[in-house]
């Protein structure tokens, strides 16, 4: 049991906020890089290259925003529990600010999500909104991300903070199933997931693939949005540290300040 131990101890100087803050710099170009170029490749071939759909014509197209930014929007606050347990049971310090990057960024890309998602229901149901099953658990969603957001705020004591939010996070992943399944579980105006493991797209190729391209540049797009918000939060919280006065230092001399 010894080696576990000495496993462990070595993981938790691993993720802490100084080797996370100098680990994850060195991520930051790299995520640009690829954000930009599959954001770029996917957005001029699915505007400009992919062809209109039969029924929806050219409105189809608001699907290389929509989609994956719902995705992120789910995959996100699953990314927020997971960190919520890590801080709540192991006391990881870094989970805590992660989690709170994460709080943030999932809010505006589940709101984009359901901004999109209207803009698409106009011309194909004929309203903006609708109190269909997938849409409201969407904004439950939505909702979840703001309480936990608002619940990092609202206590004098940042940890009494960050341990409400914890919990909020990791009771509201139960909507997330609830989100997925809703199309299958209730009839439905929204149509059913364009990507499964078991069957291939329902969709021809010139659609979804740079569909796809979208997705995993939006996805390139939030990690690297995650490692920025992260590493702020991290010198703000241990600004007191002698490693961020040093950095601060550094940075003061080479501005010339």
């Amino acid at each position: 049991m010894n080696w576990l131990n000495r496993a462990w101890q070595t993981f938790l100087q691993t993720v802490s906020p100084k080797h996370f803050y100098f680990i994850s710099g060195k991520f930051i170009p790299w995520l640009a890089v690829i954000a930009g170029l599959l954001i770029g490749i996917g957005t001029v071939w699915g505007l400009a290259f992919a062809p209109p759909d039969y029924y929806q014509g050219n409105s189809y197209r608001i699907i290389f925003i929509h989609v994956p930014a719902a995705s992120i929007a789910m995959s996100g606050y699953l990314g927020l529990a997971v960190c919520g347990v890590i801080s709540l049971v192991w006391k990881v310090k870094t989970a805590e600010m992660v989690a709170r990057a994460i709080a943030l960024l999932g809010a505006w890309f589940c709101f984009l999500a359901l901004v999109t998602g209207a803009v698409w229901g106009k011309p194909t149901w004929g309203t903006y909104w609708v109190w269909d099953a997938r849409l409201t658990s969407m904004l439950i969603l939505w909702f979840l991300y703001v309480g936990v957001v608002a619940l990092y705020g609202a206590y004098e004591s940042s940890a009494t903070g960050a341990k409400a939010a914890a919990i909020l996070s990791v009771v509201g992943v139960i909507n997330l199933p609830i989100i997925k399944y809703s199309v299958e579980w209730w009839n439905t105006l929204h149509q059913g997931a364009t990507f499964t493991l078991t069957s291939k797209p329902k969709m021809p190729p010139e659609m979804w693939m740079p569909l796809l391209v979208m997705i995993l540049g939006f996805y390139a797009l939030f990690a690297l949005l995650v490692v920025l918000k992260s590493r702020n939060v991290i010198l703000q919280r241990e600004r007191r540290s002698q490693w961020v006065r040093e950095i601060v230092r550094a940075e003061g001399e080479r501005h010339g300040i």
